[in-house]
């Protein structure tokens, strides 16, 4: 398709984005061009728009960010035969190499090639975005465009509550943003006896409620660690599910876990963390992993099958919505935290 779109660039090593008329990406045999009908702001967007240290490590502006999005595909390379135009669709943002060891082993979330859609490549921050049809998931008729949009965050909730037993357990939720508040969900869905949402954040605090917490505990005004060792008997809860990046947080998880507990971090903190390895995790037996992405494609699937059942109704986490001129007020909130998830319509 000739011709030119709107689209947010990143167009310089430094803070702030553009919004800027740019061409519509031309597509590959193996490729689709995907007209954006939603698309949703993702804490990694925000990093790159505040341009922070992982930010300028890691981008090469000018280009088009965002990786979060839902659309119709309007164009399909001579190479696909497994979608057609109109189909309406939403995308796995890792790219995979398909030969390295853990690709060759099915482990493609954590294959040591990966590429991310948005942050390595040309995003969806505009009207047009092309990807390969390798990594498209093919949504329901009736799921409306702005959860469509938020399927990939909320495959990292899911990918981080669910990789391992939570029913019947008392699960800790430490960030309350917009993933965290999905992993309350999820936590709820699975049936965790007992779910505590932790943040510094009050606006959040509520919207975890909302979607289904326990108990939301604001960490400036209670000792997290105390609270959590009272609600659970003195033992601890049996998983944390670290979503802050905080160091602090960080290592008030490991001490809040109860011996032969589970410890999944999600987050990425920006500066080295500390941690009472001794006695925090060894002695204690503690099992302790590091989330990234989704299993591709088995998280699709729990996260199509949870909003499809209505185990886990995510409306309370979009909390604002703006055409994508006015894509700054959108940073503005995220980086007030005054908002759950922002969705912009091209």
């Amino acid at each position: 398709m000739d011709g030119t779109m709107k689209a947010i660039v990143k167009h310089h090593r430094g803070k702030g984005a553009e919004l800027r008329e740019v061409s519509i990406p031309s597509i590959q045999a193996d490729e689709v061009l995907i007209r954006v009908k939603a698309t949703s702001i993702c804490g990694t967007d925000v990093h790159i728009y505040n341009w922070d240290e992982w930010s300028a490590s890691r981008v090469q502006p000018p280009y088009v960010f965002g990786h979060e999005f839902a659309g119709e595909i309007v164009e399909v390379g001579d190479a696909v035969d497994n979608f057609s135009t109109g189909d309406y669709v939403s995308a796995e943002t890792h790219l995979v190499c398909g030969h390295c060891p853990q690709c060759l082993t099915g482990k493609y979330h954590i294959c040591e090639n990966t590429q991310i859609i948005g942050v390595d490549t040309q995003g969806c921050f505009a009207e047009y975005v092309a990807l390969p049809a390798s990594n498209l998931w093919r949504n329901p008729d009736g799921l409306p465009n702005d959860i469509a949009s938020i399927q990939e965050p909320m495959g990292n909730a899911v990918h981080t509550v669910l990789n391992g037993d939570v029913a019947g357990k008392s699960v800790a939720i430490i960030g309350c943003g917009p993933i965290g508040l999905m992993a309350v969900g999820v936590a709820k869905a699975a049936g965790a006896s007992q779910v505590l949402a932790f943040d510094l954040n009050s606006y959040r605090l509520e919207l975890a409620k909302e979607m289904g917490a326990t108990v939301a505990i604001n960490s400036g005004e209670t000792d997290p660690v105390v609270e959590a060792k009272r609600l659970t008997d003195q033992h601890g809860v049996d998983v944390v599910c670290e979503m802050s990046g905080h160091p602090v947080a960080m290592d008030q998880g490991f001490k809040m876990i109860t011996n032969g507990g589970r410890v999944s971090i999600l987050s990425l903190p920006t500066t080295p963390v500390t941690l009472d390895i001794t006695n925090d995790v060894v002695f204690k037996g503690v099992q302790v992993q590091g989330i990234t992405g989704r299993k591709m494609y088995e998280t699709w699937q729990q996260v199509s099958r949870l909003l499809h059942s209505g185990q886990v109704d995510v409306k309370p986490i979009i909390t604002h919505h703006f055409d994508l001129e006015e894509f700054e007020q959108g940073f503005q909130l995220m980086n007030e935290g005054k908002c759950g998830k922002v969705v912009l319509h091209p």
